[in-house]
């Protein structure tokens, strides 16, 4: 397959350029630093700007994963922003673009995340479920798929992969929590009592790949495992995982403040559900979190 690639630099997309091309895909990777894709994503071709593409052969799929870090900084005026420009107005300019081709790819895959459902507190939520709590956050994955949605009226199967955490032993959360944990100083955020989806990065990369070539799927799809955890749950895996204890909480008010609105994607939760997925038949490596932790951290 010929699949064009957005955030291929990125956890995610990195994994998926060494998986495809292993299996000898061509990917391209769209990027604002064409000249660091080919380290970064296994050799990778690289454009900085779509329409390099124009007189190329044609695509059979895009996969959209690009966005600056939502949780790298607190959510002032000026972030929102940049968070906003590099998911929804790049997916805007990818499908504008893919409206001018001559023959389109016959999938896009969208990245968005379980925000999309606001803080949905006990409730058990699918792909059927609508929007719970909004916050900033919810808000900005609704407008991302709305920009992703609009390929559908071109002829595209278009996916709306809703991302857990991912867990991997070279980025994400993990890499942040790993040395407090490691130095006796982990513990539960808030009350703890808030759920925290979750998947490992090989059914994340696994899941992608199985619905680039599932036909019969279109629209949200929960990336995340079948277990579903609150974040006291999590803390004692991980703790466990690392051999240490696990007894200094961060209280709400504390990341309340240091934080501000973005202390939402600690503090509150979606008790979500693969279901999606699992009808599907996708066969998770790693449907619990002991293992996928154990895996991720060594033993």
């Amino acid at each position: 397959m010929r699949i064009l690639l957005t955030g291929g630099t990125g956890l995610i997309g990195s994994a998926l350029c060494r998986k495809w091309s292993s299996e000898g895909h061509e990917v391209i990777v769209w990027s604002r630093q064409p000249s660091t894709v080919a380290a970064l994503c296994s050799g990778a071709d690289a454009i900085g700007q779509l329409q390099e593409l124009h007189d190329a052969k044609p695509l059979d799929a895009v996969v959209n994963l690009a966005g600056a870090p939502i949780a790298d900084r607190p959510w002032t005026q000026s972030r929102r922003a940049v968070l906003l420009e590099s998911r929804v107005n790049l997916t805007r300019t990818l499908v504008d673009w893919l409206a001018t081709l001559p023959q389109r790819p016959r999938v896009l895959i969208s990245g968005s995340a379980v925000g999309w459902y606001g803080n949905g507190q006990d409730a058990i939520l699918d792909e059927d479920s609508a929007p719970q709590k909004p916050d900033f956050g919810s808000t900005l994955c609704r407008s991302w798929e709305h920009e992703a949605m609009r390929a559908q009226s071109l002829g595209i199967r278009v996916v709306l992969l809703r991302t857990a955490a991912v867990f991997s032993p070279v980025g994400g959360m993990l890499a942040r929590l790993r040395l407090p944990f490691r130095l006796g100083l982990g513990g539960r955020l808030g009350s703890g009592q808030q759920w925290m989806p979750w998947i490992h990065i090989t059914d994340q990369v696994g899941l992608i790949d199985f619905l680039l070539h599932h036909e019969g799927c279109e629209g949200p799809i929960n990336a995340c495992a079948p277990q579903m955890v609150r974040n006291v749950e999590f803390t004692v895996a991980l703790a466990r995982a690392l051999h240490r204890p696990a007894f200094l909480p961060m209280p709400s008010a504390v990341l309340k403040l240091v934080l501000g609105e973005m202390s939402n994607l600690l503090l509150e939760g979606q008790r979500v559900r693969p279901s999606r997925a699992l009808e599907l038949g996708y066969q998770y490596r790693f449907a619990q979190i002991d293992t996928a932790l154990v895996d991720v951290l060594g033993p």
